[in-house]
């Protein structure tokens, strides 16, 4: 079992747990977006940010977006440990690994605070 201080949890069954809750989020938010658009057949702007003015509907966007971050981490993490191993890369295995993970919590941090000014502007 691989053992890294950059993992979500604190073993595999939290990180697959949190994983399995953060899909159930977006799904819930994915599903409401869909029949909020397909009920809405007219949507003018107007009605997109009245939607996004409610205080419940930040909240609800926030949580998804705080589900997508640690659902793509909990992946990537994943893919880096599984893939960027001392037996395909040899010794410059972890530097890669950490340089991997350093990139992709960079863009997830730069998104998150990108989406938070977007979502609280309005």
């Amino acid at each position: 079992m691989v053992t890294n201080i950059t993992s979500l949890g604190r073993n595999g069954v939290h990180d697959w747990l949190v994983q399995r809750i953060s899909a159930v989020v977006l799904l819930a938010y994915f599903v409401f977006l869909v029949v909020y658009v397909a009920t809405n057949t007219d949507l003018s702007f107007s009605q997109w940010q009245n939607l996004f003015s409610h205080t419940w509907m930040r909240v609800f966007s926030l949580t998804a977006l705080l589900s997508l971050c640690a659902h793509a981490w909990i992946g990537m993490w994943t893919i880096s440990t599984d893939y960027f191993t001392s037996a395909m890369l040899g010794s410059a295995a972890t530097v890669i690994r950490l340089g991997f993970q350093l990139v992709c919590l960079l863009i997830l941090i730069s998104y998150f605070v990108w989406c938070v000014q977007i979502l609280w502007s309005i």
